[in-house]
């Protein structure tokens, strides 16, 4: 049996982390887990071409599944930080970096960690 390679071990953990965040927003449909696969499939070649870069896999598939579900759906994931006024995304940050998060720049906070998205909005309600 072959060990996994680290490419591959970052590509799994991506995926996972942005089906958690997601399932957490309740968005997991199939043709939305189509679009983390797309996006693995893209980074997979990115990282083959730029090594360096397998750290910031995740926060570069929960960004390619941002824009795919904009443009078919809407903003995701809403902040769950800002109560009032017009309903906004959270960005992902660093842009291209370890470690990624969600941010509201809005009110200035890092809220989860990509991946830890349900720990933020678990205990929030809808009212």
């Amino acid at each position: 049996m072959h060990p996994i390679s680290p490419l591959e071990q970052a590509l799994h953990a991506a995926r996972a982390l942005v089906l958690a965040d997601l399932a957490a927003g309740e968005v997991a449909a199939a043709d939305v887990v189509s679009m983390v696969e797309e996006s693995v499939v893209q980074r997979r070649w990115w990282v083959e071409q730029w090594p360096e870069g397998v750290g910031y896999v995740a926060g570069l598939v929960a960004q390619d599944v941002q824009d795919a579900l904009l443009e078919k759906y809407g903003r995701w994931p809403l902040c769950p930080v800002c109560g009032g006024g017009d309903p906004h995304a959270l960005d992902v940050e660093p842009e291209l970096g370890p470690d990624p998060h969600w941010v509201c720049h809005k009110a200035g906070v890092k809220v989860a960690a990509v991946g830890t998205l349900a720990s933020a909005t678990g205990g929030a309600s809808s009212s």
